[in-house]
């Protein structure tokens, strides 16, 4: 069964602004991240375990929900201020919850990081498709980049 966040407030009550963020979409490529972010920024392969990533209907980009048997790749984002967060924020719109998380990082270790996480309110979008990140690069990257409305949120 998949399950997402709850509808209500995009930062949980106590939730420090300056951490550093899993991203497994479009955020893993380093000029998107870039452009939203305002920035370049570091980051480290990471996994997340107890989530699933899937394909939002009609769009070429994923949403992850809770899933005991899932695991995604993706990348830890270092050094996020808080002008990144609030344009992060503004991309990822109402779909999406910030939540924490942990992670596996790549040569070991764990972090505690934030993640977008789908809302529940939003779950009927998502397709049982898998995202994969390869041919979102080759076919979906370019329309992503023209068509996405959170381009135009976060200036």
């Amino acid at each position: 069964m998949l399950t997402a966040g709850p509808v209500g407030a995009t930062e949980p009550a106590g939730h420090d602004p300056c951490r550093d963020l899993f991203a497994y979409g479009t955020l893993m490529c380093a000029e998107i991240m870039a452009e939203v972010a305002g920035k370049r920024l570091p980051y480290t392969p990471a996994v997340l375990t107890g989530y699933g990533r899937f394909l939002v209907r009609g769009e070429q980009y994923p949403g992850v929900v809770d899933d005991p048997a899932g695991t995604v790749s993706g990348l830890d984002y270092h050094d996020i201020d808080a002008t990144g967060w609030q344009r992060l924020d503004r991309f990822e719109g109402e779909m999406y919850q910030r939540r924490p998380v942990t992670v596996q990082l790549a040569g070991g270790g764990l972090a505690q990081v934030d993640c977008y996480v789908i809302r529940s309110a939003f779950l009927h979008r998502l397709t049982r498709t898998e995202w994969d990140y390869t041919a979102f690069v080759l076919r979906g990257k370019r329309m992503f980049q023209q068509q996405y409305f959170g381009f135009k949120a976060i200036d």
